[in-house]
């Protein structure tokens, strides 16, 4: 449960945790108003979903309150043994603290198609284990990802698919199916997404399905995240995160004017609310919206310099 190698918290304000774990729950409910109580009176900020099937959480604040979440996990010997992923913050990554049940703690559907990923899923490769298989001929770099998430930074190579959310990956075998005598290899944000991709892939015929174990997040911190293109879509205020210190790249561009940039915003009229990449010099124009039609909404909320809106801002 330590933090980063060379820390000084003194240096330092901030930490931002990224973690899951899939297990049988059968008190997931009442687990929900017991974290919100404990993190509110901690004083953390996040975002924590629920489920029968464990947990998937985000959250956010100092070195210390950070620590004292992560006992407070652990303290029940069903979390034990969950991985950490510590990034360094400026400034907290959430303006509130959410503790949600839902069906599943990422939202796919496959639950109720029978896909346990306590039961089999795929092989588990650690960084440089991927690293080193991820070039090979026999390999498809499969990325799980949701198109806003991918179209910001994907590996060099990746095989993306064209769904809006999660839910519509089950939707994609029939596009997958050519590969299935191909090793391949699953990547998300922080390996969530795959433990479910894999596992569904394996249970329709799909013989060798590994996934990147801690994800993107997990490959940037332990090989600089070398060969990934562009940025790491994230779900806090930071939106996207630099994970490549080796040969970085930006891929994504502009919706309006095609220049490249990793600038997320969603647009300020609330009725569009669309997740697109847009550059600081046409969210000036636009005042934040992604069309002139939008920026014409009464509904229109104020520019806010960044262009992203939480949503419950209206």
């Amino acid at each position: 449960m330590e933090g980063p190698k060379n820390f000084n918290e003194v240096e330092l304000m901030f930490w931002t945790l990224l973690y899951y774990v899939y297990v049988y729950l059968d008190d997931a409910e009442k687990l929900v108003d017991q974290h919100l109580k404990f993190c509110k009176e901690l004083g953390i900020k996040g975002r924590v979903l629920i489920a029968d099937e464990g947990l998937n959480g985000t959250v956010s604040g100092t070195p210390q309150q950070c620590k004292a979440y992560m006992k407070f996990i652990e303290s029940d010997k069903r979390f034990e043994g969950i991985e950490w992923k510590i990034d360094e913050v400026d400034v907290v990554s959430f303006a509130k603290m959410h503790v949600r049940y839902r069906p599943e703690i990422v939202n796919s559907g496959l639950r109720a198609k029978g896909v346990d990923p306590l039961e089999e899923t795929g092989v588990h490769l650690s960084p440089t284990e991927f690293k080193a298989m991820k070039n090979q001929e026999d390999v498809i770099v499969l990325d799980v990802r949701s198109n806003y998430e991918h179209n910001v930074g994907r590996f060099q190579g990746a095989l993306t698919l064209d769904i809006d959310n999660f839910r519509e990956f089950p939707n994609q075998l029939d596009q997958l199916e050519a590969y299935k005598g191909k090793k391949i290899l699953t990547y998300c944000t922080g390996g969530v997404k795959c433990e479910k991709a894999s596992a569904f892939l394996l249970k329709k015929g799909f013989e060798e399905v590994y996934q990147l174990h801690g994800g993107i997040i997990n490959y940037g911190k332990i090989e600089g995240g070398e060969d990934f293109e562009g940025n790491c879509y994230v779900f806090d205020n930071r939106v996207q995160i630099p994970v490549n210190t080796v040969n970085p790249s930006i891929i994504s561009t502009c919706h309006n004017c095609g220049v490249k940039s990793v600038r997320i915003i969603n647009c300020a009229n609330p009725h569009c609310n669309n997740h697109l990449v847009q550059c600081e010099a046409c969210g000036i124009e636009l005042k934040g919206n992604c069309t002139i039609q939008c920026s014409m909404s009464p509904a229109t909320r104020p520019y806010n310099n960044k262009g992203y809106y939480t949503k419950n801002s209206e």
